[in-house]
C-alpha cells in the first residue's frame, strides 16, 4: 500500500506523527526520520553529547520533514547507530534555531 506525503508507521498509513502508548503527550520516532535530521543542512552536531555520560555519544540536531518538526538523534560513534531520539525542544531547538537563522555552518 502506498502512502504519498503521509509517515508508515506501525499502525499504517497517516498523516501525522502517532502519539505514543508508552506515556502521554510522547510521539513515536520513526528511524527514517532520524535520516532526515541527519541529513538537514543546518543540522546542529555536538560532539561528544554534553549529557552523555564519559562523552560516550553524539548528539545531533535537525529537521525531520517526515515527522514535520525538529529532532534530538543520540549516536553511537562506534558504528554510527542511533541510540535514542526525540522531538527537540528547549536550549536544543534554541541552538537549531539560531543557526538555521544566521546560516552558520
Amino acid at each position: 500500500m502506498m502512502c504519498p506525503l503521509s509517515v508508515v508507521g506501525r499502525g499504517g498509513c497517516h498523516a501525522h506523527p502517532q502519539p505514543s502508548t508508552r506515556y502521554p503527550g510522547a510521539t513515536d520516532i520513526e528511524p527514517e526520520w532520524s535520516l532526515e535530521a541527519a541529513a538537514d543542512p543546518a543540522r546542529v552536531v555536538r560532539a561528544p553529547d554534553p549529557k552523555s555520560r564519559g562523552g560516550l555519544y553524539i548528539r545531533l540536531v535537525g529537521y525531520s520533514s517526515g515527522a514535520g518538526f525538529v529532532l534530538t538523534v543520540i549516536i553511537d560513534p562506534e558504528d554510527s547507530s542511533g541510540v535514542t531520539a526525540w522531538k527537540t525542544r528547549g536550549t536544543d531547538l534554541r541552538h537549531y534555531l539560531e543557526r538555521k537563522d544566521t546560516g552558520d555552518d
